[in-house]
Formats: structure tokens, C-alpha cells, sequence
């Protein structure tokens, strides 16, 4: 659904009639209006002008220019308030800004999910709602919790209906993600979901699933199912809790 509002409307020429008067009489009255006002032009030889609503001036925006800005805050604290100003293409279906959970006492693990839930878009939080319950039940299983673990989705704007997002979609965050990362520096990245382990780990999660993946500067990255997957399949636990139990051996290491 679409952010609508009356200057909007307005602007877009619609008018809002909120007398009493039968419409079928308003009708006949705004056409006698605009008979005489023809009959006016034509009589005294003069044009009438016609209000043209003035039109917003639509600011350029690119991949290019969504990279600039995510390299210049210098903080993990002016980086979020850049991504929650960011114009995204995705903010004029009206969904709200989703911002990651940052860490507060990072053990280097940064979670990587997909896009914004339909919980997340109403809360602002991310990894709300039952998927939010069962993720921390997951990270309690491995002595972990979001004060030890920054948690940040490929997109931080909700998709309308949650559709798959588009490639230029992503390509708009994707620079806001990676320095989210750069300035986290995880020793593992743990994807949930299919999406960030194609854009993050370049693999198809249905193959590498619990597989531990090769990244730059000594990354480890371990890709597994998104949690709404385990709440429709239970079975699949089992094969997450192996991953996650890699994921805890790995960090305890010097």
C-alpha cells in the first residue's frame, strides 16, 4: 500500500467536496461556471491562466551515489543515521527504515538475514516477531545473545508484500551493508536465507548449507536456512544446530 496524503491528492488534482449540496447539483453548477468563464474569454479577449501545481524536482540518484554516501561517516553511529536518511526507492511505498541491531559488546559474529519482515517493517527492530523469537532461542543455545551479536539485513526497507527484491533495489543498499561490515570487521558472518548467501557468500544455500565458506581478510561465513523456514520446517533444527555449534567452536578459538 502506498503513503497517500490529502496535498498529495490535491496536487494531483483530485478535490475533496464536503458540503452538502447533491453532487448532480455541483455538477451543473461547476459546468454554468465554466460556461461563463469561457463566454468571459471570449468577450473581453483575454486568456485566462491556468494554475499548474507546481512538480517536486526529482533528485538523481545511482549505485555511484549510494556508495559515496555510505563511505563518508566515519562511526558506526553516523553510518545508521545516513541509512535511516538514505532515499531509498523502497520508502515511497511507505516502508519504514529497519536499521541492524548493533552489537553492544560484539564477540566478532554478525548475522546477515534477507529483507525486513512484515513484523520488522511495523516494529522498526529486526528479526521481530516469531522469526525474533526463535533467533534468540538459537543464539541462547550457543551462549549468545544481541548484545554480543550485531544482526543487519541485505535490505533495511520491507519489500510491498514481500516480494523478492530487485537487483537495482539491492544494488541501492548494498553499499550501506558493506560498510556495515567493514566497520563490524566479524571473524564469521552467518547468513540466514538464501539471499545473503548468493549477495555475501556467493553460494547456493540449498548446496552449502552448513558448509563454511572462504571470505576476504580471513572471514569465515557460514550460510543457513532463514529462521521462517525453520518455524514451516522443524525438521531442519537439526542441521541449523550443527552449524550453529561450528559457528560457537570457531569463535572460542584464539
Amino acid at each position: 500500500m502506498q503513503c497517500v496524503d490529502l496535498q498529495d491528492l490535491v496536487l494531483a488534482g483530485v478535490h475533496w467536496e464536503l458540503d452538502d449540496v447533491p453532487y448532480v447539483e455541483r455538477t451543473a453548477a461547476a459546468q454554468r461556471a465554466t460556461e461563463q468563464n469561457v463566454d468571459s474569454r471570449a468577450t473581453s479577449g483575454r486568456t485566462v491562466p491556468q494554475i499548474v501545481p507546481p512538480i517536486s524536482p526529482i533528485q538523481p540518484i545511482s549505485p555511484e551515489t549510494a556508495a559515496a554516501m555510505a563511505a563518508r561517516p566515519t562511526n558506526i553511529s553516523e553510518l545508521m543515521r545516513m541509512i535511516a536518511e538514505f532515499n531509498h526507492p523502497l520508502r515511497s511505498g511507505c516502508a519504514n527504515v529497519v536499521l541492524p541491531n548493533i552489537a553492544t559488546n560484539p564477540n566478532g559474529l554478525v548475522i546477515v538475514t534477507d529483507i525486513p519482515s512484515s513484523d520488522d517493517d511495523a516494529t522498526g527492530n529486526i528479526m521481530s516477531g516469531a522469526a525474533g523469537e526463535l533467533v534468540d532461542k538459537m543464539l541462547a543455545a550457543i551462549n549468545m545473545s544481541r548484545e554480543s551479536v550485531s544482526i543487519m539485513p541485505m535490505l533495511f526497507w520491507r519489500t510491498p508484500g514481500g516480494r523478492t527484491p530487485t537487483r537495482i533495489e539491492m544494488d541501492f543498499a548494498r553499499p550501506f551493508v558493506n560498510r556495515v561490515l567493514e566497520m563490524m570487521a566479524p571473524r564469521v558472518i552467518l547468513t540466514f536465507g538464501t539471499i545473503p548467501a548468493m549477495e555475501i557468500g556467493n553460494v547456493n544455500l540449498g548446496r552449502a548449507h552448513g558448509q563454511w565458506q572462504d571470505m576476504p581478510n580471513n572471514v569465515k561465513l557460514m550460510p543457513v536456512y532463514h529462521p521462517n523456514y525453520l518455524i514451516l520446517k522443524p525438521s531442519a533444527k537439526r542441521d541449523v544446530w550443527t552449524a550453529l555449534q561450528s559457528v560457537q567452536n570457531l569463535l572460542k578459538t584464539a
